[in-house]
């Protein structure tokens, strides 16, 4: 199965992204202000998935949900690549009834057998193909430039060790 994204430039660093799906959604930099960082959208990402998922168990086991959110926090490297180093996960869950094993379990699963984005933070399976099509007077070229995660190389800065 393969998920399609298309990010456009709007201008300065306002962005424009569209799913497969039609759904569309805005990111941009501190100073624009109009969108979602990007790295603010893993950890949306993140809390997005698990949430679908603990919900479907909890569905499935019959529990009643009344209210449900997740809070999502991630600790950031300072210096570049300012990948994440830490993320916490919480769910607060309300309910009756409602069964704290059931909701242990469910959140269980979804971390170790269903959330993809649990995946691929927490192993870091993903193999990333960086590339490039350029279109000028001259014509059209295209390459591939880089290539990180398993069989690639690593991304500089990060200790992979």
């Amino acid at each position: 199965m393969t998920k399609r994204a298309l990010v456009r430039w709007d201008g300065g660093m306002h962005l424009t992204a569209e799913a497969s799906t039609g759904d569309r959604l805005e990111m941009d930099d501190d100073a624009g202000g109009r969108g979602f960082r990007p790295s603010e959208l893993v950890m949306v990402s993140l809390g997005g998935c698990t949430a679908m998922d603990v919900i479907s168990i909890l569905r499935k086991k019959q529990q009643v949900v009344t209210a449900y959110e997740v809070d999502v926090s991630g600790e950031q490297r300072p210096s570049h690549p300012k990948a994440y180093t830490d993320v916490v996960v919480e769910h607060r869950v309300e309910g009756d009834p409602l069964d704290p094993e059931a909701v242990r379990r469910a959140i269980e699963l979804s971390a170790t057998k269903y959330c993809p984005v649990t995946a691929v933070l927490a192993t870091g399976i993903a193999r990333v193909v960086h590339r490039y099509v350029v279109h000028n007077p001259s014509g059209e070229y295209r390459a591939d430039v880089a290539v990180t995660g398993p069989r690639g190389a690593n991304v500089a800065g990060l200790d992979q060790g």
